[in-house]
């Protein structure tokens, strides 16, 4: 695996093409900056616009908010995303309130004491290492942690979007923002 160098840019709401620019500007409303992730996703309004959408339908799902961010950080550790392991540990410890322990376990590896989280982490960590073949164990194990068969499903949205995002940050490496650097 060779280092990439940045192929693009982020962009913000003077340099974005038109097309990103109104979806740049619910991204700023809403962090109250813009990314860098998102400021290079804006250079396809295409890219941009399906991401948005995805993480749109994502969180009208039945997992909880926590549940959604474990996925979400899971996926990123498991496709060695520098970028995205650092927002998602972020928004899980400062605006989700999930303890520190529990963020540095998804991150090194290391099982977490709730053991449907546990269930969560190994079936998610496990779709994106075997490429969506899950073993049956596995499976078993997250409908006898407390989760749905749709559930799975879901899961699956949440791979797909850090698919999205892992992979363009290793296609183009994205600088950490100041706001995720702790956890950098």
């Amino acid at each position: 695996m060779t280092t990439q160098t940045a192929l693009f840019s982020p962009l913000g709401l003077e340099t974005a093409p038109e097309k990103s620019r109104p979806l740049l500007e619910k991204i700023q409303k809403s962090f109250k900056f813009i990314p860098n992730l998102f400021g290079v996703f804006a250079n396809s309004p295409v890219l941009l616009e399906g991401y948005l959408g995805l993480e749109g339908v994502f969180e009208k799902g039945s997992l909880s908010a926590v549940e959604r961010s474990i996925v979400l950080l899971a996926a990123s550790v498991e496709n060695s995303c520098r970028y995205c392991t650092a927002a998602h540990s972020t928004v899980l410890k400062a605006f989700l309130h999930v303890p520190a322990d529990v963020v540095s376990a998804v991150r090194s590896n290391q099982p977490v004491s709730d053991p449907k989280l546990e269930a969560l982490i190994a079936l998610t960590k496990e779709i994106v290492s075997q490429r969506g073949h899950v073993d049956a164990q596995t499976i078993e194990n997250f409908l006898a942690a407390g989760y749905r068969k749709d559930q799975i499903l879901e899961v699956l949205i949440g791979v797909a979007l850090k698919t999205m995002s892992n992979y363009l940050d290793h296609i183009s490496p994205t600088e950490i923002d100041p706001a995720f650097q702790a956890e950098g």
